[in-house]
């Protein structure tokens, strides 16, 4: 599941993934982060999503990272931004009114980009990527950003067996597994919406689980 899968989805507009509401786990449980206002918020792989807009309003600054340029520019287009575009080696760089959006690929970021970020928005990255992957950008997003930093992840649990992804299943375990070297782990609430989810049952699921975990990231030794 490389980068270019997902360019394909937007190149197909098969973007199912996309939500148009605001996730009601963001708006019960942000304040969980208890962060004052003018705190700077990472999305990553955060296509379009309309999330970004309801944090800004929250009064937060936000940086997305995203690899397709479809989806960046749809956001600003379909929510009537005009941005700034400043190109770069690594990453272009679209901004309006307290949102930035970095184009390019994950795995380049570095500390640099990320210096200013101090709460992380993960609902749809870690669930987008395969297994062989999951590690890596653990690790990497436990690497760029400063110790105290804190991530309000919201994962989906199902069986594998039974759909193949993506959104892919990652277990309260597997979270464990990941993050545990790098980060406290809380889980906030973990509730079964198979029944509010035709689409899941549609693919033949017999359960599914969303979980939302505040992670808190600590001092690297």
């Amino acid at each position: 599941m490389e980068k270019d899968y997902w360019l394909e989805r937007w190149k197909r507009e098969e973007t199912g993934f996309h939500q148009d509401e605001i996730n009601p786990y963001l708006r019960q449980y942000w304040q969980e982060l208890h962060l004052a206002e003018g705190t700077e918020v990472f999305v990553p792989l955060c296509g379009k999503s309309r999330d970004m807009i309801w944090l800004n309003k929250q009064g937060h600054s936000v940086t997305g990272v995203e690899s397709s340029v479809i989806a960046v520019r749809a956001f600003f287009e379909e929510n009537n931004y005009i941005p700034h575009h400043v190109a770069g080696e690594k990453f272009d760089c679209y901004e309006a009114d307290g949102i930035r959006i970095l184009c390019g690929d994950f795995f380049d970021l570095s500390k640099q980009e990320l210096a200013k970020i101090r709460a992380v928005y993960d609902r749809a990255s870690l669930i987008a990527l395969p297994p062989s992957i999951r590690e890596r950008y653990a690790r990497c997003l436990s690497t760029i950003l400063s110790p105290a930093t804190q991530i309000l992840l919201i994962t989906l649990n199902y069986s594998q067996q039974e759909m193949q992804g993506p959104p892919f299943s990652v277990s309260a375990g597997e979270v464990e597994t990941l993050y545990q070297k790098h980060a406290g782990i809380r889980l906030l609430t973990q509730q079964d919406v198979l029944a509010q989810e035709p689409r899941f049952q549609e693919r033949g699921l017999s359960r599914l689980q969303e979980s939302v975990f505040l992670l808190t990231l600590r001092d690297r030794i």
